[in-house]
């Protein structure tokens, strides 16, 4: 991609400052030099002529890069504040280096804050509806065990009821938690996977974890354990016994000997609460936290089509 060259702010001042104080300067000068062979006031229509064009191109170039990107900018904040769609995107014209990079710094801001508002709304009508079941069953149970006749089998039944509902409804504000601190501001950094290899091996012990090819990612430690610590645990939850790591020029795959995602679940997989282990306590969080924390760092991830397992690449 060509990089386009554009003036710093202070070369812009600069020259408008010298030709401001130069215009006055060269009109009297020229006033001089031409009154001898034309008339006074000839040479002072023409030199004044002069001037307003000079000043009216002076104008355009203050227009083209200050005054235009500036109100660009402007308009494309109200927008993103009205939640516009598309309202993110990148400026056609910047004008100054500064204005390329306040531009792109408040695209990049607006970027963020529109998808955070997304995903919060998204959660937010998630959560409200998966929250119902286990509230229902809280009540129904609460409703029981109110009564005095209740036998102990029924009793101890409908107590356990109400643990699982508790249960869920700690793993859904555990998964709250976590994807709100994955959309957070990141440290930058850069690791290898291969520190992390002996972590992820006993933290998994069901599965046999094996490092293909090793590189230098750009992700923090921290990072990159998350993402792997979801993947290779969502692996393992369907039953997968071996997880590939491979490190490349384009990032990282992560590919496992599971039974792989259905053509059916391929395009939900990355919705909130979408799970097929409800009955086994999933949340379905997993695999949105692990996108959400990689949008963050400027990666993404997709699922591949090849198998005969689940194949995921990141890329950066």
């Amino acid at each position: 991609m060509r990089v386009k060259w554009r003036p710093s702010l202070a070369l812009v001042i600069g020259l408008v400052l010298a030709l401001v104080l130069c215009l006055p300067l060269a009109g009297i000068a020229a006033v001089q030099l031409l009154a001898p062979p034309m008339q006074t006031a000839r040479a002072a229509v023409l030199v004044g002529l002069s001037v307003v064009a000079a000043t009216a191109g002076l104008g355009w170039v203050l227009w083209r890069l200050l005054y235009r990107p500036i109100r660009a900018l402007s308009a494309r904040a109200e927008a993103v504040g009205r939640g516009r769609a598309g309202a993110e995107a990148p400026l056609r014209h910047y004008g100054t280096r500064e204005m390329e990079r306040t531009g792109r710094a408040v695209m990049e801001m607006s970027r963020i804050l529109m998808g955070r508002e997304a995903v919060l709304r998204s959660y937010a009508d998630h959560a409200t509806h998966e929250l119902k079941a286990p509230l229902t069953v809280l009540r129904g149970a609460a409703e029981l065990l109110d009564g005095d006749d209740i036998p102990p089998e029924e009793r101890a039944r409908l107590l356990a009821r109400i643990d699982e509902a508790a249960d869920r409804m700690t793993a859904l504000l555990d998964a709250q938690r976590a994807l709100a601190r994955a959309q957070e501001p990141v440290m930058r950094g850069s690791t290898r996977v291969a520190p992390l290899m002996a972590g992820l091996s006993a933290d998994h012990p069901e599965a046999e974890i094996l490092l293909v090819a090793d590189g230098m990612l750009p992700l923090t430690r921290e990072a990159l354990r998350l993402v792997l610590d979801h993947l290779i645990g969502n692996a393992v939850a369907h039953g997968a016994g071996e997880v590939r790591l491979t490190v490349g020029p384009e990032g990282l795959t992560v590919a496992d000997d599971g039974p792989g995602v259905s053509a059916g679940n391929r395009s939900r997989i990355f919705d909130p609460f979408f799970t097929t282990r409800r009955a086994d306590g999933g949340t379905g969080m997993g695999l949105p936290i692990v996108r959400r924390m990689l949008e963050a760092h400027g990666a993404e991830i997709m699922l591949r089509e090849d198998g005969p397992g689940a194949t995921f690449a990141i890329r950066f």
